[in-house]
């Protein structure tokens, strides 16, 4: 049966990450995601999300329009606006209320049919609505596989066709860097990135009624390693 709120653990580390992204990491992530000239390491990241954003786009049907979108953790949107650019209707929402307003004034005065609607606050809030896609890049890699789980189960209560998203794939190096604590410099290190066991997340999705696992892809890019899986309704 689906939760009717957050799981506790899901909402705190959610508070923490808009505190992160709106006080400590902003101006970083503005300029990762922009054409700003970055360090080596921010660079490696930069390219690894631009391939990990096209893929989870490829995904989605090639004509959007009048189709309902909604970016889980838009971030600045660059997902939200090229999901418009196809012709959907984009609900891009992001904890982070300063990166919402980065993405707001970087929309382009014409995205041909699609439209953004830009919302800060919490991609489970029931009051968006319903969405044929929901889309989720690297903003549910620092919860838990519980509470990961949890959070695609309440969002596909309100999905009527496919989920993408992506999470952290437990590698060596990448289970090091957790425990460590070092995947970012100390005087900006988001909260931790946690590496999700592939095999212990396929097993937990099985219970998830009503949907099949579809596509996988793993992008690998210096010091960005995500991996994308696609939901698909039965």
């Amino acid at each position: 049966m689906m939760a009717t709120r957050s799981p506790s653990g899901f909402d705190m580390q959610r508070d923490k990450l808009a505190t992160y992204f709106d006080s400590t990491a902003r101006k970083a992530w503005i300029d990762l995601t922009s054409d700003a000239k970055v360090s080596g390491i921010r660079a490696t990241v930069r390219a690894g999300r631009d391939e990990m954003r096209s893929t989870l786009l490829s995904w989605l049907p090639r004509d959007l329009r009048r189709t309902r979108v909604l970016d889980a953790g838009c971030g600045t949107g660059a997902l939200s606006i090229d999901a418009a650019c196809h012709g959907a209707e984009v609900t891009g929402i992001d904890v982070a209320a300063g990166l919402v307003e980065v993405a707001r004034e970087r929309t382009p005065s014409f995205i041909g049919h699609g439209r953004i609607k830009w919302r800060a606050g919490d991609m489970l809030d029931p009051a968006l609505g319903e969405f044929a896609h929901v889309v989720a890049m690297d903003s549910l890699i620092h919860y838990s596989a519980s509470d990961l789980v949890d959070a695609l189960e309440q969002l596909s209560e309100r999905c009527t066709t496919s989920m993408v998203f992506t999470f952290a794939p437990h590698t060596r190096l990448l289970g090091a860097m957790h425990k460590a604590g070092k995947f970012f410099p100390k005087s900006d290190r988001s909260p931790a990135i946690v590496p999700i066991n592939e095999d212990e997340l396929r097993a937990r999705l099985t219970n998830l009624d009503g949907w099949r696992i579809g596509r996988s892809h793993r992008v690998s890019s210096g010091f960005y390693t995500s991996q994308a899986m696609e939901l698909v309704k039965a």
